[in-house]
């Protein structure tokens, strides 16, 4: 089943993310190579794409885990909840109805 992560940064994020990216994006590349990631990236604390020294609010992962328990400990295991990137993070259920 689909799982959505949805993750929301502490304020200042941006130095903490930077150091902890390798690690974040590597674990990432796995689930691809598995088939099980859906799409996964950040929330811009700025209506831009590129938000420079504004960095991030959050993120957000949509990945297939074998149950909510397996998703919720993936995510517990992220670079960035270690490094203290994250205020919070909140794993629900997700149905993907597109595209199909």
């Amino acid at each position: 089943m689909l799982y959505a992560i949805i993750a929301t940064d502490i304020a200042n994020s941006l130095e903490q993310r930077l150091t902890a990216r390798p690690a974040h994006l590597a674990r990432l590349e796995t689930l691809q190579k598995l088939g099980r990631l859906v799409l996964a990236g950040p929330h811009p604390a700025i209506d831009s794409s590129d938000p420079g020294a504004a960095g991030f609010s959050g993120s957000l992962v949509v990945a297939e885990f074998a149950s909510l328990a397996e998703a919720q400990e993936w995510a517990n295991a992220d670079p960035y909840c270690a490094a203290g990137v994250y205020a919070k993070v909140q794993v629900k259920p997700f149905k993907q109805v597109f595209p199909q």
